[in-house]
């Protein structure tokens, strides 16, 4: 209990009977026992959950807890009102711990049992199924109800399920690159640094981003090059210096340094870099082959392109990942390791676990962030200045628009999550994913950064509807940031019963010209 109401708590500590906490929602009186209450807080600004019941305020984090917070105005009919100094949020335990707005605390009292009587007979507009009981004539109020909080958790939120652990994440920033319109298509880098000079490996050879371990095993009768072995979720991760690949003087590692972890076929090997920057999209007629002066260079081997940014001010080598994991005393080392990993059980990169990390895409709608896991988000891209409407296409559909030749549907993402509307501005950005064999495409409100967040700051978010719980069903509770990212499943973008009006529509698209 909070020190606000610690005086009252104690001062009916020592009587006899049950003890109530007594609280005003619009002009009724109603009491809750004592014992499932945990505290009674001030309402904090709360996280809105598209989706949920109307009567769910939104979510806050409490002490490293998720705790949804329900508006009991809503649920006992109510008109709703603006919180002030007097509102505060009970929080107690209906299955799972949730927090009740209410709109003022009026004591703790303590009552003897004679003194509570059935809800048969009460006239009141309040349903009576809420209700377990009345106490009559104390402190008063000549009829203040007992509320039944699990009923209301059952009627409102069948299913509410509410988990908590947090540590930290790791974060890496992200830099929006325009893309040019015109051109055919597009390559997406990680960008990162080696003795001042930009490199940058294919997004689908990179499977996450780690820092460098306190230790790191020395394999013996191998180049110099490959610095040795750590272990990674309980596999062996073999790691190349590229300080060393490229013939550079070395360096300790600092805060900066990281390792890029790349995966060709079933093959995984760790580079260390001075430092990851971006995530760039350059359209490929600003990529060119190596020159061939340069390919013959036997530490130039494992670069292939070389990209051309603001006019050719800027230059960043592509690091091709298959010629770098076909090195030869690079295959050696893979062997060994090969051979060491089966000594172990268990596979590298399985489901995410508490110690594992994932990758999320995060982006708001109405100020609320939302994370979609990175490998989902085929490109991101402008709002052209008009989208094509296409005659009798399903209401959910915005309108489709041209993508170098392709004709995509578009779908506002406030519309599918019943938000309100609004006009579009240059903030907002289309996120394209592959949902249902079709590419679509959802407008939101703006595309903020790219994370890594740690599996143990992952939760099961509350259950509050089907719909929601498919779409929304993880949210990522970062506490030391005082962020909530609820995280969307891409493969629920779009309801069963609607995919088959998208495929039909992507098949009436070939015909639209834009």
């Amino acid at each position: 209990m909070t020190e606000e109401f610690m005086d009252e708590t104690v001062a009916v500590e020592g009587a006899e009977g049950r003890q109530f906490v007594v609280f005003k929602v619009g002009k009724e009186i109603f009491a809750v026992d004592l014992k499932p209450v945990h505290e009674i807080i001030r309402v904090p600004q709360t996280v809105e959950v598209p989706l949920a019941p109307d009567s769910l305020t939104g979510l806050i984090n409490l002490r490293g807890s998720i705790l949804p917070i329900i508006s009991l105005r809503h649920i006992l009919g109510f008109e709703q009102k603006q919180n002030d100094e007097s509102t505060r949020a009970l929080v107690l335990s209906a299955g799972q711990l949730q927090g009740f707005i209410v709109d003022r605390v009026v004591s703790v009292i303590s009552v003897e049992p004679d003194r509570i009587e059935p809800v048969d007979g009460v006239n009141s507009s309040i349903d009576g199924d809420l209700v377990s009981g009345v106490i009559r004539d104390i402190d008063a109020y000549p009829l203040v109800m007992m509320l039944d909080f699990n009923r209301i958790v059952e009627k409102e939120f069948a299913g509410l399920t509410v988990t908590g652990d947090n540590e930290g994440f790791t974060e890496i920033q992200s830099v929006e690159k325009e893309v040019d319109e015109k051109s055919r298509d597009i390559m997406q880098l990680v960008s990162f640094s080696v003795e001042n000079q930009e490199y940058g490996i294919d997004i689908y050879n990179v499977l996450e981003i780690v820092e460098i371990p306190e230790i790191i095993v020395h394999v013996p009768n191998v180049p110099e090059h490959v610095i040795g072995i750590m272990t990674l979720r309980e596999r062996f991760l073999p790691l190349i210096s590229l300080r060393s690949l490229f013939c550079l003087s070395e360096r300790s590692a600092d805060d900066r340094s990281h390792i890029v972890v790349l995966n060709v076929g079933h093959t995984v090997v760790g580079i260390i870099t001075d430092g990851v920057s971006e995530v760039l999209r350059i359209p490929q007629n600003l990529i060119d082959p190596l020159p061939e002066i340069l390919s013959h260079e036997n530490k130039m081997n494992d670069i292939s392109q070389i990209c051309r940014i603001d006019n050719g001010a800027r230059l960043v080598s592509v690091i091709s990942a298959e010629r770098l994991l076909h090195n030869s005393s690079v295959k050696e080392v893979l062997e060994t390791v090969k051979e060491m990993n089966k000594e172990k059980e268990g596979t590298l990169y399985e489901k995410t676990s508490k110690h594992q990390e994932e990758q999320f895409v995060v982006f708001k709608l109405e100020e609320v962030e939302f994370g979609v896991p990175i490998a989902s988000v085929q490109e991101i891209v402008r709002i052209p200045e008009n989208l094509t409407s296409v005659p009798k296409a399903p209401e959910f559909i915005e309108g489709v628009i041209n993508l170098r030749g392709t004709v995509l549907p578009v779908i506002d993402q406030r519309k599918r999550l019943g938000l309100s509307i609004i006009e579009r501005n240059e903030y907002q950005r289309i996120m394209i994913f592959m949902v249902g064999g079709v590419k679509t495409g959802f407008i939101v409100d703006s595309v903020t950064e790219v994370l890594k967040i740690s599996g143990s700051d992952i939760e099961n978010a509350p259950r509050l509807s089907d719909e929601q719980s498919q779409l929304l069903g993880r949210v990522a509770n970062l506490d030391k940031q005082k962020r909530l990212i609820q995280l969307i499943d891409p493969e629920y973008l779009i309801e069963e019963q609607d995919r088959s009006l998208l495929k039909n529509l992507d098949k009436d698209s070939e015909s639209i010209r834009i």
